[in-house]
């Protein structure tokens, strides 16, 4: 059974961003998830401070969770650099909420990992929590593919894995799959899939509605094809996340159901 993520925009943007996210903790535990992901772009910023995030990351843990910070950062700018800013920003969050994982948008890579660089920014917190007598279990970096085209397409992601391993630094950071996002950039699922599977560490699980610019999450049925597909070519034991809406009408009930099936899915 694979382990479940509730991600907090599943339980309604608005009542996160109204509620934040520690009053929704009960709910993803009540549910039977084993992990929360904490949104960024859902938290004042208050909420989003060293002291705050820890005090967070203690009460999911306390509740027998796992933390992870999703930030709408990206590793890349628009120019194609590494945007060492972004990602050391998205670590420090991460390593204080105490997250597994730290997930940021891929961004304008084009080409040039930068991979030097990048594994040095990675090191940084390590080396630093040395220096004051802290070895805390450092969060795994990843990326995943988005819904706009720059940093949502597959040849970005194969060209980036190939050329972190060309210059040494093969699985330097992992890769969030999410199976719906690859409709928004009109990319294939399943090649994705294929191609992606050895870098994947995290999935996003979610069918989409509609079309063009009215496309929108929903929630997959209990015979989905497309994610039955995708999961019998990922890797079977990565954690897999809800990202699609639970119905208002019925959220414990939509939640337990929903942990339920992608457990087993």
């Amino acid at each position: 059974m694979a382990e479940v993520a509730i991600v907090a925009s599943a339980f309604g943007a608005g009542a996160i961003r109204r509620d934040g996210h520690a009053a929704w903790i009960g709910a993803a535990k009540e549910a039977g998830a084993c992990a929360f992901e904490v949104r960024r772009e859902l938290m004042h910023d208050a909420d989003a401070q060293p002291e705050a995030l820890r005090a967070l990351g203690v009460a999911l843990v306390r509740e027998g969770l796992w933390p992870v910070w999703s930030t709408p950062d990206t590793l890349y700018g628009e120019d194609g650099a590494l945007d060492e800013a972004a990602l050391r920003s998205a670590v420090a969050c991460g390593h204080a909420l105490g997250a597994r994982f730290v997930k940021l948008q891929l961004g304008g890579f084009a080409g040039d990992a930068q991979a030097a660089r990048l594994a040095a920014v990675l090191k940084e917190p390590s080396e630093a929590g040395a220096q004051v007598g802290e070895m805390p279990q450092m969060p795994r970096v990843v990326v995943e593919n988005g819904q706009i085209e720059q940093g949502g397409k597959l040849v970005q992601f194969t060209g980036l894995f190939r050329a972190l391993r060309d210059a040494g630094f093969d699985r330097l950071i992992g890769m969030t799959f999410d199976i719906g996002n690859w409709h928004w950039t009109g990319e294939p699922p399943l090649m994705a899939a294929v191609a992606l599977a050895p870098y994947v560490e995290y999935i996003h699980c979610k069918a989409v509605d509609g079309a063009g610019a009215r496309r929108f999450a929903c929630a997959p049925a209990a015979d989905d094809a497309l994610c039955r597909a995708a999961f019998a070519r990922l890797p079977p034991d990565v954690p897999r996340g809800i990202e699609f809406p639970f119905d208002a009408a019925c959220v414990t009930e939509d939640a337990v159901r929903y942990v339920a099936w992608l457990g087993t899915a």
